[in-house]
């Protein structure tokens, strides 16, 4: 019998992209609080979200630097626990709850890329990039204090889709409220059946479970962000009118689960 979590199945189950959770996250990120046309991101809702009538087009764009490990401490294997993402979370509402939706995400890892889109995660291959700390302090590196300074870009098919600046100013006062929202994702499988491309195999929205989840060295500060345009992509359409805070911190969680939202 082959085995495995997702493909390739094969005879001894080692073969997959994603093995079955537990999976195990650690990673550094650079955000930056932005707001875009409202209509923009009401536009890239799916069916079952509404816009968050307080957000006025609220978003916030997330590069993120990840170390992940499974069961059996995957860290030590570097060249595949080590991945960069790019994301952007538009402020919605399930219900009357408010909620993070995200539209775009991008990942330089096709192990993160499977593990994605078993949680919904739309994830499409990039390049992403963001500047780092290191222990040793020296002209090389940003240290976490006011004025620090911290660069981050995001490419696909050789076109830069975003750039971002970020200067620091303070500790974060509430560390938390950064992340309070619950993320939403849509889980979807097409169908390759002839009269059925519009049927789904699956198609249903979820809530991300975050297990365990602990943040640390919180900073906030400034942030600039630019989208941009190129061919066969849409983010560029939530291009930013104005940008809010910006935000560096270091983040852990575990994936277990996933809870299906009703309609």
């Amino acid at each position: 019998m082959l085995q495995g979590y997702t493909y390739p199945l094969s005879p001894r189950g080692e073969a997959n992209l994603a093995s079955a959770p537990p999976w195990h996250y650690a990673g550094d990120i650079v955000g930056v609080e932005f707001w875009t046309d409202p209509a923009a991101t009401e536009a890239t809702l799916p069916e079952g979200l509404t816009p968050d009538p307080d957000s006025d087009g609220r978003a916030v764009a997330l590069f993120v630097d990840w170390q992940f490990s499974a069961g059996h401490d995957e860290y030590l294997d570097p060249v595949r626990s080590q991945y960069r993402e790019f994301m952007v979370l538009v402020d919605a509402h399930w219900q009357d709850e408010p909620v993070s939706w995200c539209p775009y995400i991008y990942v330089d890892n096709d192990l993160a890329l499977a593990r994605g889109w078993v949680q919904g995660f739309p994830k499409k291959l990039g390049a992403v990039h963001q500047t780092r700390v290191f222990a040793a302090p020296g002209s090389a590196s940003p240290t976490l204090t006011p004025g620090g300074r911290f660069g981050a870009s995001l490419s696909a098919a050789g076109h830069t889709l975003a750039e971002a600046t970020v200067t620091l100013q303070q500790p974060a006062p509430d560390p938390a409220a950064l992340f309070a929202r619950p993320t939403v994702n849509l889980r979807h499988f097409p169908s390759l059946a002839a009269g059925e491309y519009d049927k789904p195999a699956v198609h249903e929205l979820v809530m991300a479970e975050f297990d365990d989840r602990r943040l640390a060295d919180v900073w906030t500060g400034t942030g600039d962000l630019g989208l941009f345009a190129a061919r066969g992509e849409e983010l560029a359409d939530l291009a930013p009118v104005r940008t809010g805070a910006g935000f560096r911190a270091s983040m852990s969680y575990s994936v277990t689960d996933v809870r299906r939202l009703d309609a």
